[in-house]
């Protein structure tokens, strides 16, 4: 009777570890994901305002090449807002991207060709433009610093733990289960 006590107390120790291990996320993981999802939005607020523009080019037919031009910032302005996914493919053959510094000068880049050549005569989409050629900026600016600062080397290592630990507590309910089952086991053979 004892020992069976004490097998439940065991079961609720380590069902309670893996609850409290799965618990805590790291906040500066979860701030790094707020960011990436901020400026991926702010990067296709800068395609949907080149598209905006390069269609009024064109449709003027005045100035051919600035839509051109706009074609060319959507274009970039797609790679900016699929490497904050951090997909694999685009890191496999951009291996710049892989960098805070890297990512944030094609963003100010973006940046700047989303607000060059802004002779627009409407006047709302000129402010669309400046919003998302500045948000841009700003995020663009944000990442070159913290590639200076080696926070991209960081949020790699951090990463790599909390894959590390997902493993961890994987692989001990798969423990638990397997010691549950054994003693299931146990307690058939010796009825």
């Amino acid at each position: 009777m004892a020992r069976n006590e004490e097998g439940e107390n065991s079961q609720r120790d380590s069902s309670s570890l893996v609850t409290r291990v799965r618990a805590r996320a790291d906040p500066f993981l979860i701030v790094c994901r707020c960011f990436s999802v901020i400026t991926a939005l702010t990067a296709i607020l800068c395609i949907v305002v080149n598209v905006l523009s390069a269609i009024q080019s064109f449709k003027d037919g005045a100035d051919v090449f600035d839509g051109i031009f706009r074609c060319y910032a959507v274009v970039i302005a797609f790679f900016v807002a699929v490497a904050e996914t951090e997909w694999g493919f685009i890191f496999k053959f951009w291996k710049v991207l892989e960098y805070w510094a890297g990512r944030g000068m094609l963003q100010i880049f973006v940046a700047v060709m989303t607000r060059a050549y802004s002779d627009n005569t409407q006047e709302a989409l000129i402010l669309l433009q400046n919003i998302a050629s500045y948000m841009l900026l700003a995020c663009g600016v944000v990442y070159v610093i913290s590639g200076i600062l080696c926070m991209g080397f960081l949020k790699r290592a951090r990463q790599k733990t909390e894959i590390t630990k997902a493993q961890a507590v994987k692989d001990l309910e798969e423990l638990e289960r397997r010691r549950e089952e054994l003693e299931a086991l146990l307690v058939q053979e010796r009825v």
